[in-house]
């Protein structure tokens, strides 16, 4: 009997010890679907493997809503949220959000440059750290264009030259900054002289009216979700469509639509994580580890194997152009589809998420009256 006591206690310890160093599980929370299964794939489960933790990932639908309430009723379940600019912000203001030392909290690049000067842009908070970029750019058919198709912005809009329909967003935003840039602004890099012009009225104006040229009798389609676009040009309902980089990606390397994107005049949108102040993993410290690890260069590279989105370190396209091709079917070259190779990056904006917060209604209410007049 005590043979069996010790034994079963000896077994008792061993999966205790075995647990316990596994006990650790930081939550973090994204949108899902393929997105959260790159994340997951690409750099959650390397970093869970490195610092011997579990990373449980929870589906959301975005908003600081559901953090408040878990605040509100002191039972505080996430540890690491995927969010919007304006929700970092927000959040950060509000104290729900752990602020960080850049440098200090986040490993340098590879080769020693400081964190901070080694993603693509600032961040727009103290609490926020970069992790995907994504493009609003356009994309045609080659069915309708199989010789010397669109390469510019300006292409987009000329009619004469490359008749047909277009599809465009729905809304205001990224429209208004691409007629600009096809009008002759040039956006370099960053579209500060864009934003500048659409702070005036007779900037507003100007691109309201380069999109009422473009969209007068009947030739827009306006898209309201992201697969849209590629069904519009698969269909051939339309000759060209601004939309997501991904969802081209997917469409023309995926399932091998006859489709091409252009990446002159996109516009350069942005993911960020924040640490949930009180998390469960907050005091021990290991919430703010595994965010870390996730957003190194090399693990941020691993997400660009299961989709066409880029890492917000620049350090990571290096990583991955010495390991093309780089993508999970182990021959497509992810480099050139990336929205910050340098290649993609000669005349861009990034979407100024202050500008549409401080301006989206006027403007979307303006938007809508020149959409009833066409």
């Amino acid at each position: 009997m005590k043979t069996i006591s010790k034994l079963l206690l000896a077994i008792s310890f061993a999966i205790s010890v075995t647990t316990s160093a596994f006990a650790t599980t930081v939550t973090a929370v994204s949108w899902g679907g393929a997105y959260t299964e790159s994340q997951k794939l690409g750099y959650g489960d390397p970093t869970a493997k490195a610092l011997g933790i579990n990373i449980a990932w929870v589906d959301y639908s975005g908003g600081l809503s559901e953090i408040k309430a878990q605040k509100e009723a002191g039972k505080i379940t996430w540890d690491i949220i995927d969010v919007f600019a304006m929700d970092t912000i927000n959040g950060c203001d509000e104290g729900l959000f752990v602020e960080f030392d850049f440098d200090k909290d986040f490993p340098p690049a590879p080769d020693g440059t400081p964190a901070s000067k080694d993603f693509f842009t600032d961040m727009p908070s103290k609490c926020a750290v970069g992790n995907i970029l994504y493009s609003w750019n356009y994309a045609y058919s080659t069915k309708a264009f199989p010789g010397k198709g669109p390469k510019t912005i300006k292409d987009f809009f000329n009619t004469k030259k490359f008749p047909g329909k277009r599809a465009i967003y729905k809304s205001a935003l990224t429209n208004l900054e691409i007629a600009l840039a096809a009008d002759g602004i040039k956006p370099g890099k960053g579209g500060k002289k864009i934003y500048k012009a659409l702070n005036t009225e007779k900037g507003v104006e100007r691109a309201m009216n380069k999109i009422k040229e473009l969209c007068a009798n009947d030739n827009c389609v306006f898209w309201s979700a992201g697969a849209q676009p590629p069904e519009l040009l698969v269909s051939g309902e339309v000759v060209m469509a601004t939309g997501w980089n991904g969802r081209f990606f997917n469409a023309e390397v995926g399932e091998g639509a006859p489709i091409k994107q252009v990446w002159d005049g996109q516009g350069l949108d942005y993911e960020y994580f924040v640490q949930v102040k009180g998390g469960p993993n907050d005091a021990n410290g290991m919430a703010k580890k595994a965010l870390a690890m996730m957003t190194n260069t090399e693990m941020l590279a691993g997400s660009a194997k299961y989709i066409a989105y880029a890492p917000w370190r620049k350090s990571s396209i290096a990583i991955m152009e010495a390991g093309e091709p780089w993508y999970k079917d182990g021959k497509t070259n992810m480099v050139p589809q990336m929205p910050t190779a340098p290649q993609n990056t000669k005349n861009y904006f990034l979407v100024d998420p202050i500008f549409w917060a401080d301006n989206g209604t006027e403007l979307g209410e303006k938007w809508e009256a020149m959409k009833a007049g066409l």
